[in-house]
């Protein structure tokens, strides 16, 4: 034998992901490439003196999980030890989030902000209790009078901070608030501590952006984090100007700088996918494009492991907050808009349509953020326009979220072999909260992959870190039981799909997405040595306790990043 393998598995499933869902027992890595799947008789031959060969023990061998949807350098400062961790379960109450201020504030100097990432009014019992509840700056004004508290909520849509905060960044009952913005106010016109969507840059435009040393660090720590669950590739949806305002900049141009920094030093230890930001979440056609140009060349010396792929464009908001522009009113009234510039919806959907356009004849795939079910229409509609003016092979263009993705849309975009990229975990996160928004019926149907992959549509899934956790086995249990995080209430039955077709959203279409699925995505031989293991028949496993299973070995490239085998 001239070559003997690097690592051999056998002993296990081995779920191939390949066009037949073909599952072996044994599988060989040789020079980060796999070189034989199949049985322990086809990989023998190939085990020398230097070979590890892992016995998986009954467990599952898997490709690599690729979150195609994931702020990496956000999800990493959101999270201790660079954040407090202010989501479920690790806070309850507005009380149990005062008193974990609290305990930060006497262990920071004076003068410097205090900061946390995660609070949901879905699992806040006060507001849970009485929805009319929200946070607000007198909750925080008691427990840090002097200190500055920036509080970023679960989905980056929302912003809650105290007194002390809105008096540095100057904001009172005349400031106004930028278009597709609000400062929420009291009964008396002053403002309470809440900003929702635009009105956010006020806050961040204050604090101190991210040095260079907090990006790496934020980076390497969600590196790590995606290591020890098996993620060996994630997209960045978002870097560039758009995002120098967002989370101290962490969705910002000098990121992209500084992953690039970290490839150059070998700590890239998962593949990266990037999508430009040029703008922010109100624009118009002529700031966007004239801000993509001016990004220039975006090639890189090493595309299978960082390659900008694209640009992101952002059409509305988000449920919670009631600005995804939606066919029906929310209830209570209302059905949000487009959040691009325009003084009627004919005029924003011209523009969304003119910004799409024009990343599209620049060559770009366009991953457009967009959830209400008018606005994921408008999209689509963009979409097609685009292609059929300027015809291109193999754009890709996809719809981020999605999460009442219509029918006329699912039927657009698989004529055009467009995707959507769906979020189970947050599925699994608000499905309790949002039929008081929208009612028991278009909250059950929300994120529809039965009906999208039905379609024909190329369906992915990402978390959305910091949104969610990007705990994708979760998101597989998600996607497989529809049902929700905090009553295990089942949400939308009839948008239930089986376990394989979960998998693949987060393996081979998450592939598609990137232009990889030739290298990656599957486990078949001449592919990329990206593997996940865990420890337990998958296919067999009880959905409920798949979200347990875990993961005990990671590997990139033919490189181990994870390792808990203990062999």
């Amino acid at each position: 034998m001239d070559t003997y393998a690097d690592l051999v598995f056998h002993g296990g499933r081995v779920v191939t992901v390949d066009a037949e869902f073909s599952v072996a027992s044994a599988l060989a890595v040789t020079g980060g490439i796999i070189t034989a799947v199949g049985e322990r008789a086809d990989v023998e031959p190939l085990i020398g003196p230097g070979t590890r060969v892992v016995d998986l023990r009954g467990g599952t061998l898997l490709p690599g999980i690729n979150d195609s949807h994931l702020h990496g350098c956000a999800f990493g400062m959101s999270t201790p030890p660079l954040s407090l961790d202010l989501s479920h379960p690790a806070v309850s109450s507005l009380a149990d989030v005062a008193e974990a201020v609290r305990d930060a504030v006497g262990r920071t100097p004076a003068g410097q902000w205090v900061t946390g990432h995660g609070w949901d009014t879905g699992y806040l019992a006060e507001c849970v209790a009485d929805p009319a509840r929200q946070p607000s700056r007198a909750d925080l004004d008691a427990v840090s009078p002097d200190h500055p508290v920036v509080l970023y909520s679960f989905s980056g849509h929302a912003t809650w901070v105290n007194s002390r905060a809105l008096d540095l960044i100057g904001i009172d009952r005349d400031t106004v608030a930028p278009p597709g913005g609000a400062i929420v106010a009291d009964a008396d016109g002053e403002p309470t501590g809440l900003l929702h969507e635009g009105a956010q840059a006020l806050i961040q435009n204050a604090l101190p952006p991210l040095s260079r040393q907090e990006r790496a660090d934020a980076i390497r720590s969600n590196l790590a984090a995606l290591a020890r669950l098996g993620i060996t590739s994630y997209t960045e949806p978002g870097l560039g100007p758009g995002g120098d305002g967002i989370m101290r900049g962490a969705l910002g141009a000098e990121t992209l700088d500084v992953y690039r920094e970290l490839l150059a030093n070998g700590e890239l230890t998962a593949r990266l996918g990037v999508l430009l930001l040029p703008t922010g979440m109100t624009s118009t056609a002529e700031e966007f494009a004239r801000t993509l140009t001016a990004l220039g060349d975006r090639g890189d010396a090493d595309p299978r492991r960082l390659a900008v792929l694209g640009v992101k464009v952002f059409a509305d908001g988000i449920v919670p907050n009631k600005t995804s522009w939606m066919h029906e009113p929310y209830v209570g009234g209302g059905c949000g808009s487009l959040c691009v510039s325009g003084d009627s919806d004919d005029e924003r959907t011209a523009e969304i349509e003119a910004i799409v356009r024009h990343a599209h004849v620049a060559g770009y795939q366009v991953g457009v953020h967009v959830t209400g079910d008018r606005a994921c229409d408008a999209v689509a509609d963009a979409f097609a326009a685009a292609q059929a003016e300027h015809p291109r092979a193999d754009a890709r263009h996809y719809v981020i979220h999605g999460d009442f993705l219509t029918p006329y849309s699912m039927k657009v975009l698989a004529a055009h072999d467009f995707g959507v990229n769906m979020n189970p975990t947050i599925k699994w996160t608000v499905a309790d909260m949002e039929a008081e928004l929208v009612g028991a019926e278009r909250a059950a149907y929300a994120w529809p992959y039965r009906d999208a992959i039905d379609a024909g549509v190329r369906v992915a899934s990402g978390s959305d870190a910091p949104v969610t956790s990007p705990d994708w086995r979760q998101g597989v249990a998600t996607m497989v039981l529809r049902e929700s995080k905090a009553a295990g209430r089942v949400s939308g039955p009839e948008q239930r799909i089986g376990l394989a077709e979960a998998i693949r959203t987060y393996t081979i279409a998450a592939a598609w997405q990137d232009f990889a699925e030739d290298w990656k995505g599957s486990l078949e031989p001449g592919k990329v040595a990206d593997l996940c293991v865990l420890d337990g028949d998958l296919l067999a496993a009880d959905p409920h306790d798949i979200p347990t299973m875990p993961v005990v070995l990671t590997v990139v490239d033919g490189e181990v990043v994870h390792d808990a085998l203990g062999d």
